[in-house]
């Protein structure tokens, strides 16, 4: 028998998180609650660390993004925020800071729960492609899910790998943001999401950390999408 996914819902609203906890529950997931950052702070460090967090941006005390900054790299599970409708900053701030996709309340439970399952497709099914790619001095493997630039490790979200992933195999093409936005982020384009923009652009700036050319292999073009520089070396 397969073990169930464990949720870990993060939200001061107590009553949402019940309806949450009964819905996912009856969809198979394990589900536990917390309702600050302190308390999820605590219930992290007495407990192996949850499949997948839902993670509300507006609480007292500590914020979900100040949350998600103490998280973040140490605790590498994929990350749903919760965010107050029109909150277009805080949601770039979530992605930036490594979130994995971003849902506006009062959330529909069945939109949410169909967002769970697309980052937990992406963050724990292997990719179709199981080659190693080394190209321009970046070494992907999708098998182990580890990437290096000049023999240095980088540490990349589930997301951002399956961004660098995908350019890197489509190297030299330009991959259109609707299909980028498919195979990254399993769900249609729409109007005003900058959410794959973001991931792409956490990429290039993990890139740059080690290298400032590297960064520039990713080449956006305009009206398209995104090409990976196939270069010489």
């Amino acid at each position: 028998m397969n073990k169930a996914v464990h949720l870990l819902i993060i939200d001061d609203d107590v009553s949402l998180c019940e309806l949450l906890r009964h819905y996912l529950s009856n969809e198979g997931f394990d589900v536990s609650l917390a309702h600050s950052a302190e308390a999820a702070q605590q219930w992290l460090s007495a407990n192996p660390a949850p499949d997948l967090m839902i993670l509300d941006i507006m609480m007292p005390g500590k914020s979900g993004l100040e949350l998600l900054q103490i998280l973040r790299p140490a605790i590498q599970v994929p990350v749903v925020m919760l965010t107050g409708r029109g909150d277009d900053i805080d949601r770039i701030l979530g992605l930036e800071m490594g979130a994995d996709d971003y849902l506006p309340k009062p959330c529909n439970p069945r939109e949410l729960l169909a967002r769970i399952r697309a980052v937990l497709r992406r963050s724990q099914a292997p990719l179709l492609a199981s080659r190693a790619l080394e190209l321009s001095g970046i070494y992907l493997d999708p098998a182990t899910r580890q990437v290096s630039l000049l023999d240095q490790p980088l540490e990349l979200t589930s997301t951002e790998f399956n961004v660098l992933h995908s350019l890197m195999s489509h190297a030299g093409e330009v991959v259109s943001k609707e299909s980028l936005t498919e195979t990254v982020l399993h769900r249609k384009l729409t109007l005003y999401d900058r959410a794959l923009d973001v991931h792409v652009s956490r990429v290039r700036q993990k890139l740059a950390e080690v290298s400032d050319s590297a960064a520039e292999l990713i080449k956006t073009v305009r009206g398209q999408g995104y090409q990976f520089i196939r270069t010489s070396a």
